[in-house]
């Protein structure tokens, strides 16, 4: 466990005996971290640090972790060019100080040198201070408290994020295209764009028969314009920023449709509204035959009737003849 920083106190040249005592008792003491108010103290490295690149910027981030915390707690730190970092951890726990290891790592690598250790009350304090130049000094920083139990902090040194497209963008063949990359609030050194070729990436910076053009009306997005599209040309395409510190990319998806594909959708609506119409037809056609037989045998019947009536007024008739006869007679 790095040594917590402590003051010394200057050494009088005569005292009592009793009044030495105190003062190398109040000096171990500190030294051995019980300092509640005692600041960083620069180390050698750091010094040297900031004097050689004195002309960067300072940026201070912090992360709080304390003894309950269950998850790792992170922080993106987004770095656009040249600055001298200076991560500070805080460890609030209940236990005794001393007993807490502090450590801190690079991705997987143990970093050494170059960090503080300081306590304040219940607080653990420990800071690491970095020059990031270049793309080397990216990527995840971690501090660790303790050894069974480790509670981490991360902080993630990271250039800008690249925003493209995140849904498909769908035309047709022989249309054009513009595909649009974008960073926000930031300025790249300089744009490339990607095209697929299997799984590789193909830069695709030279104008082939002018069916790539690359442009941009501000510094922070780049426009690709690919014209005359045939169904070759979908897939993905990768867009890149370049800063100072590295590279940050983004990617759109394109997709090249026939004409014959909306054609093929009216031609499915087609069929189903003709298919809609004759099952219509042929229900009413079938609700017809089956009403016909029965209005027949309703006429039938009706026929039958009227020739039962008049039978039975031929037969009325015959008694009314004779009656008229014998009354006449």
């Amino acid at each position: 466990m790095r040594a917590l920083q402590g003051l010394r106190g200057p050494r009088a040249p005569a005292l009592p005996l009793l009044l030495l005592c105190f003062l190398a008792a109040v000096r171990r003491s500190l030294e051995d971290g019980l300092s509640t108010a005692a600041p960083f103290t620069s180390l050698p490295v750091q010094e040297e640090i900031t004097t050689k690149y004195s002309n960067l910027s300072l940026e201070s981030h912090n992360i709080s972790v304390t003894e309950h915390s269950s998850m790792p707690v992170e922080k993106n730190i987004t770095l656009e060019r040249p600055s001298n970092v200076e991560l500070t951890c805080q460890f609030t726990t209940s236990g005794d100080l001393n007993s807490v290891n502090v450590t801190w790592k690079k991705g997987d690598k143990l970093l050494e040198d170059n960090y503080l250790v300081n306590a304040m009350g219940s607080i653990l304090y420990t800071q690491y201070r970095v020059a990031v130049i270049d793309s080397k000094q990216m990527g995840s920083y971690s501090c660790f408290f303790g050894e069974k139990k480790q509670h981490r902090g991360t902080f993630n040194l990271k250039v800008p994020e690249i925003n493209g497209k995140n849904k498909p963008l769908i035309t047709y063949v022989g249309d054009s295209v513009v595909l649009m990359c974008k960073c926000q609030d930031c300025l790249p050194l300089n744009w490339t764009w990607y095209g697929a070729n299997g799984s590789v990436q193909v830069p695709l910076g030279v104008p082939v028969n002018d069916k790539y053009v690359i442009s941009g009306k501000h510094a922070n997005e780049t426009r690709l314009k690919i014209t005359q599209l045939s169904e070759d040309d979908q897939g993905t395409y990768w867009c890149h920023a370049i800063f100072e510190l590295g590279e940050s990319g983004g990617h759109v998806e394109l997709v090249v449709l026939s004409y014959l594909v909306p054609l093929k959708a009216f031609c499915a609506i087609v069929a189903e509204v003709v298919l809609l119409v004759t099952v219509i037809l042929l229900f009413e056609m079938y609700t017809q035959k089956k009403k016909k037989p029965s209005d027949d045998g309703k006429e039938f019947e009706q026929g039958e009737q009227m020739k039962l009536d008049d039978s039975n007024g031929i037969e009325n008739s015959g008694p009314r003849h004779r009656k008229n006869e014998s009354v006449g007679q």
